[in-house]
């Protein structure tokens, strides 16, 4: 607290009462022996925390947690989550509503260590995998080396394509006892976290667009403009394709990756989407193979090659080694350089640095010995009470920190250590770890003080390193608690610098002119094969949604109740007996509500609503980069409205209601992928796979409710299944007819719910798409295509009947396989294009 409970800085005249204020500081309750980024030692507000403090409390209470519950909609409307290792469930992205604010001039001081650091990592890594002097000379034990499970000899003599090793720099950050920043680890490897300080700031933005216009904050999009350059400057063509490689949706931080692919306008692949042909790298695309040109890893590197490395490896891609030898594919960061992590390197980097940049170390690192050095064991060995034992090798694989040892913990664990250090004294570095300084959080209304850590990036550019203006920090909410790793317990909160004058806005302007161009690019077969299939779930959870709306509503006037057998007429025991072939229900004779609540609800039958959404979610999730956001919401929001569940059976109506505003909510996902998608290869699949679906259910409705001897009620529900009441109404004036109901189902082309527009939407879709043939001579799928739209073309309402409709069905579902084996991963068509020879 400040002396006297004054504010112990002046604040600008003609300012608004400063009460709130006031009350935050005189109840902030600094911890004693802990560096503060609110208050100094004495109790005086540091930096550019007055201005900020100002502007926040003219906001007042409730102003604050309205626009804070604004930022949280949109963390859930978006999807912005993360996992926790080894655990499948996707938790929100805790996001703190105060940020960290951090003056211009102290960023100064730490972005220029940064930089040095970064510079000093580029020039170690590639000793270390180049002539190794600093091991020759002594600078470096070659044990601390050879020893680290990071250190992959395949790569040693490979001349990094571009010249870098490192593309990304990051390290953890704190403030030391002397209040001065030092880096708590260095992160080389695939360091995580850019996204989601991407995705802190676009949050906070919406909740104080105001103040981080007055306060002057510095502004990211200049950053990510020069990660994009410097990968492309490696790269040997003009116009290269760059892939982020990921480990998949179940990766703890895919949220990230696909945010800051959609950002960059890079294309998130997947292990199984690259292959290695004619030594280079190419991406598996509905066009054939093409060539990727730089690959940003997010996965670690022992898993990039299981011809020469880890051989059970499925998340890699076998050969690229090898292509990376021959200088075909720039890859950041370079496989191996997450060797620079370990904790072994920590004592010797004052002495590298000293000779490779003839300077001292800006950011120091905390106190630190190698085990592997025999007096370096023998001081932790005499000062265990004093030190934190680590592995060498960081960071922990498996369950987290399980093997870090601190001195809190060696009473109970004494004998465990002293084992560990005897039996592989190397792979531990003993180190003095203080509390980690803290920084004001917002918490019911008042601040407190949190323990924090902030990761630092900066990229290489071919002006040298440039630092990110923000950082990813990580709270926890408790004291002793390590917020280095999300996880429960651990909040991130956006880092604002803070200038005194306004920053530069970079120019939106390219005085470049780039080649014009319409198409994105080459859509990827995976993405190709995840677009198809979250068109079908979607158009699965309809029919199942129809269906249910159906029975309810044809049932509403002739129930007394939601009790008893109450299966209706012949027409209701079909439907129901529909629902039960679906796999929506169990149990087909179940009271009408019940039976309604099943089937759009319960996650234990594979058929319900709610089963579909949540398959068309997963499909979704890796689709994240491709989808507009509000797709994405509306999605969340249909899940949230099907997801429900209690001992209490919801009554008809209320079922009926519920079943109507999902089919608004699939109408309102309609009309979003095809206002708000651009209408290219993949919004293609995305409504190929709904149109195929949309022309199964159809035929599957027409053989129960449009059969040879279907009556008035039969003909009615398949009108209601095909949405396609109003337009018979308007047509027919003679009420229901059995040829008149199966064409307008079946084979009107103008009606936009009709099997037959289906198909012909299909044969335009199928007509756009790249084919690998250049012969003209059709492909299967699109041969079976044209089959189907003549059949409907020429066919005529008095002559279908059962059998004919089965095969229809058949036929639909086997143009759904040949799609699939012609476009999607693992299909041998997955070749280069055809190119024509000779002259006509």
């Amino acid at each position: 607290m400040t002396s006297g409970g004054a504010l112990a800085y002046d604040w600008p005249t003609g300012t608004p009462s400063l009460d709130p204020v006031q009350s935050w500081i005189d109840g902030y309750e600094r911890r004693p022996g802990v560096v503060d980024e609110l208050l100094d030692a004495n109790g005086y507000v540091r930096g550019a925390w007055p201005r900020f403090l100002q502007r926040f409390g003219q906001i007042g209470d409730r102003e604050v947690m309205a626009r804070f519950l604004s930022g949280e909609r949109h963390i859930h409307d978006a999807g912005i989550s993360y996992r926790v290792y080894g655990d499948q469930r996707e938790h929100a992205w805790p996001l703190g509503p105060l940020p960290l604010i951090i003056d211009s001039r102290d960023w100064a001081e730490l972005a220029a260590g940064i930089v040095q650091r970064a510079g000093l990592m580029e020039r170690i890594v590639a000793d270390i995998y180049g002539p190794g002097r600093l091991i020759s000379e002594g600078l470096l034990p070659a044990a601390a080396v050879a020893g680290s499970p990071e250190f992959l000899r395949p790569v040693h003599g490979v001349t990094p394509p571009g010249g870098r090793h490192l593309q990304i720099y990051a390290a953890d950050v704190g403030r030391g006892p002397d209040g001065r920043w030092r880096v708590l680890a260095d992160r080389t490897q695939a360091p995580s976290g850019l996204g989601f300080a991407l995705e802190n700031r676009m949050v906070l933005a919406r909740a104080y667009p105001d103040l981080i216009s007055d306060l002057h904050v510095e502004r990211l999009p200049g950053f990510f403009q020069s990660l994009r350059e410097g990968i492309a400057a490696a790269c040997e063509r003009s116009d290269p394709r760059i892939c982020l490689l990921t480990s998949g949706p179940y990766s703890s931080t895919y949220v990230e990756q696909a945010a800051l692919a959609r950002y960059l306008g890079f294309l998130l692949v997947e292990g199984d989407d690259l292959v290695v042909q004619d030594g280079l790298l190419h991406v598996r695309t509905v066009a054939g193979l093409k060539r990727a040109d730089a690959l940003w890893r997010r996965i670690d590197a022992d898993y990039l090659d299981p011809m020469e490395l880890r051989s059970e490896s499925r998340l890699g891609v076998p050969g690229i080694l090898d292509v990376l030898r021959r200088g075909g594919v720039v890859i950041g960061n370079m496989p191996g350089s997450g060797v620079l992590e370990s904790g072994a390197l920590s004592p010797y980097l004052p002495r590298i640095a000293e000779r490779l940049l003839g300077e001292s170390l800006r950011l120091s690192d905390p106190p630190t010995w190698w085990c592997g050095d025999p007096e370096s064991l023998a001081y932790v060995r005499a000062n265990l009470d004093g030190l934190t034992l680590r592995p060498a090798a960081t960071p922990v694989r498996g369950p987290e920190r399980d093997a870090i040892l601190g001195p809190h913990a060696l009473d109970a664990a004494r004998e465990h250590a002293i084992a560990a250090l005897g039996d592989r004294p190397f792979d531990w570095v003993g180190q003095e770890t203080g509390p980690l300084s803290t920084m004001p959080a917002w918490f019911e209304g008042r601040l407190v003080p949190r323990p924090f850590v902030m990761r630092v990036f900066a990229t290489a550019t071919r002006d040298g390193w440039r630092v990110m203006p923000t950082a990813f920090c990580r709270t926890a909410e408790q004291e002793g608690v390590d917020p280095t790793v999300m996880r429960a317990g651990i909040r991130s909160a956006d880092v604002w610098v803070v200038s005194d004058i306004p920053v530069e806005t970079p120019p939106l302007l390219n005085t470049i002119t780039p080649k014009i161009r319409r198409i994105a690019g080459h859509l990827p077969s995976r993405a190709a094969d995840n677009l198809f299939w979250l068109g079908r779930y979607l158009e699965r959870a309809e029919g199942v949604i129809r269906l249910v709306q159906t029975h309810l509503g044809r049932l509403a006037g002739t129930l007394a109740s939601d009790t008893g057998s109450d299966v209706g007429t012949p027409t209701s025991l079909r439907i129901r007996a529909l629902l039960e072939e679906w796999g929506s229900v169990d149990e087909p004779d179940l009271p009408t509500a019940a039976l309604a609540r099943e089937a759009l609800c319960d996650r234990e039958q594979h058929g319900s609503a709610l089963s579909h959404v949540l398959s068309a979610r997963r499909s979704a999730s890796t689709l994240r980069e491709r989808l507009p956001v509000e797709a994405w919401g509306a999605l969340t929001e249909l899940q949230d409205l099907l997801d429900f569940s209690g001992s209490r059976v919801p009554s008809e109506a209320q079922l009926f209601e519920r079943a109507e505003r999902a089919l608004g909510h699939l109408s309102a996902l309609s009309g979003l992928s095809h206002e708000n998608m651009n209408h290219s290869a993949g919004w293609r699949f995305f409504d190929m796979g709904r149109r195929i679906e949309r022309g199964v259910n159809t035929c599957s409705f027409a053989l129960r409710f449009a059969g040879d001897h279907a009556g008035a009620e039969d003909l009615g529900v398949m009108l209601a299944l095909c949405d396609s009441q109003i337009a018979y109404g308007a047509r027919y004036l003679t009420g229901v007819s059995l040829p008149a109901v199966r064409d307008m189902a079946l084979l009107d082309p103008f009606n936009p719910r009709s099997v037959a527009f289906q198909v012909e939407e299909i044969v335009r879709h199928l007509d756009t798409l790249p084919a690998l043939r250049a012969d003209g001579v059709p492909e299967p799928h699109r041969r079976a295509a044209l089959r189907l739209a003549g059949t409907f073309a020429t066919a005529e309402a008095t002559d279908l009947n059962a059998i004919q409709l089965g095969e229809l069905e058949e036929e639909l579902e086997g143009l759904a396989t040949l799609i699939a084996g012609r476009y999607f991963p693992g299909n041998a068509d997955a070749l280069r294009p055809e190119k024509l020879t000779g002259l006509a």
